[in-house]
């Protein structure tokens, strides 16, 4: 079963009962699953897919820490989540200081660098992303704008197989 509101064969039967134009399943740097079948099918098949979770409940946004995952609230789902804790967490926290690299060179947010990095997959038609206040809604429409060159694609593909090994 993919990590999706749906799976490729569950989309496949969709179809022969009526048009399917698009699926919302969850989709960033650490939650990829949608990769080997969605998002091929999907694209042979015309059907949009809007991402949601990008920035993977804010972990790849910048702003979270160690000491930050560390305290959250008790009734934070994410406190116990395998992507906020160890031994995850601090390969998650090394690929996004990867993504700020990449969005200093760009003069943006990290946060921004990991929906672009999304939005550049030909299969991806748009993305669902979440803001506290007006300062990361500005970055999360601007990110829309972002091109990443291929150059930086690869740097970011290399980095988290890397940190996924």
């Amino acid at each position: 079963m993919e990590n999706s509101n749906f799976n490729a064969e569950q989309v496949r039967r969709a179809q022969g009962i009526a048009p399917v134009t698009s699926v919302q399943p969850r989709y960033s740097l650490v939650h990829r699953e949608i990769e080997e079948q969605i998002l091929p099918y999907c694209r042979s098949e015309g059907i949009g897919v809007i991402v949601y979770s990008p920035m993977a409940s804010g972990l790849l946004t910048g702003a979270m820490t160690s000491e930050r995952a560390a305290n959250l609230p008790k009734d934070d789902w994410r406190k116990t989540h395998p992507d906020f804790t160890e031994p995850l967490l601090a390969r998650n926290l090394a690929l996004v200081e990867r993504l700020g690299e990449i969005a200093r060179r760009h003069d943006r947010r990290t946060g921004e660098v990991a929906i672009a990095w999304t939005l550049h997959n030909p299969a991806v038609t748009g993305a669902i992303v979440g803001a506290r206040n007006a300062r990361q809604a500005e970055g999360v429409m601007r990110a829309g704008e972002l091109r990443l060159k291929d150059e930086e694609v690869a740097e970011i593909e290399t980095f988290a197989a890397e940190a996924a090994a």
